[in-house]
C-alpha cells in the first residue's frame, strides 16, 4: 500500500492527537506517521540548539523508537507533544551521559552548560545579532536551564507541560524558570558586544526568541 502524502495526508488534518494515539494504538501505523509528522519539528528543534548536526537526526530517530515501544503507558492523550519531549529530553541526558561522563561521574546537568561541555554547535540561523546573542546565552547556561527556557519560549508550553516534561513539580518548574531567565541575562550580559545589543534583546526577548524557533524548525525540515 502506497505511503499516503503530502506529509502524511497534513498530519491527518484535523484530528486531535489523542484521536490518532487511539488510532495507532488500534494498529492504524498512518496515524502513527501522522503523529510523528506532527511533531517532528518540535522534537528537531529540541536537539538542534544544544547537539551538532551530525548528531540530531540520530537522536530524533532514537525518541521516535522510543516513543512506539512505550506508546500504550502514554497517561494523557492529550498531551502526546508533551510525551514525546520527554523522551527527547531522556534522549539527550542519556547521548550527554555517554558522550561526556568522565570516570563514571555523572554530567551535572544543572551545573555544566553545553558550553562548558565543548559540544560542537554549527552556526545555525541567527541573521540577527539578537538572535545570535540569545542563542549564545542559552548555551552558555547550565543545561537543565537552557531546556526550561527553550520549552518556555519555542513550544509555549504551560508550567504543567513543562513540568510533565522534566518530571518536575510545577513549583520547582517555576523557581527554575526565574533562575534560568536570570541567568540568561547574566550570561548575555557577559557576551554582548555592547549594552545597546543587550538591552535591545532583552527588551524584545519573546519576540527574538519565537525567531530563533521558527528558523530552528525551517532548519530541521
Amino acid at each position: 500500500m502506497a505511503t499516503p502524502d503530502p506529509a502524511t495526508q497534513r498530519a491527518r488534518s484535523g484530528a486531535e492527537d489523542a484521536e490518532l494515539l487511539d488510532a495507532w494504538r488500534r494498529g492504524d501505523n498512518e496515524a502513527g506517521e501522522a503523529l510523528f509528522v506532527r511533531h517532528y519539528a518540535a522534537v528537531a528543534r529540541f536537539f538542534r540548539n544544544k547537539v551538532s548536526s551530525d548528531r540530531v537526526a540520530d537522536l530524533i530517530q532514537d525518541t521516535f523508537t522510543a516513543s512506539v515501544e512505550g506508546r500504550d503507558r502514554i497517561a494523557d492523550p492529550d498531551r502526546f507533544r508533551a510525551y514525546l519531549l520527554r523522551i527527547a529530553y531522556h534522549v539527550f541526558c542519556r547521548h550527554l551521559r555517554d558522550s561526556y561522563a568522565k570516570g563514571g561521574a555523572p554530567v551535572d546537568l544543572d551545573g555544566s552548560s553545553i558550553e562548558d561541555l565543548g559540544t560542537s554547535i554549527d552556526s545555525v540561523l541567527g541573521r540577527a545579532q539578537q538572535q545570535r546573542l540569545l542563542l549564545e546565552g542559552l548555551r552558555a547556561i547550565p543545561v537543565n536551564y537552557q531546556v526550561v527556557l527553550e520549552l518556555h519560549y519555542w513550544e509555549n508550553l504551560s508550567t504543567r507541560e513543562i513540568a510533565s516534561v522534566l518530571e518536575l513539580p510545577p513549583g520547582t518548574v517555576r523557581s527554575r524558570l526565574q533562575r534560568a531567565r536570570d541567568a540568561l541575562e547574566a550570561a548575555m550580559g557577559r557576551l554582548a558586544r555592547s549594552p545597546e545589543l543587550l538591552e535591545s534583546t532583552l527588551t524584545r526577548l519573546d519576540d527574538w526568541a519565537a525567531g530563533c524557533g521558527r528558523a530552528l524548525s525551517k532548519g530541521a525540515a
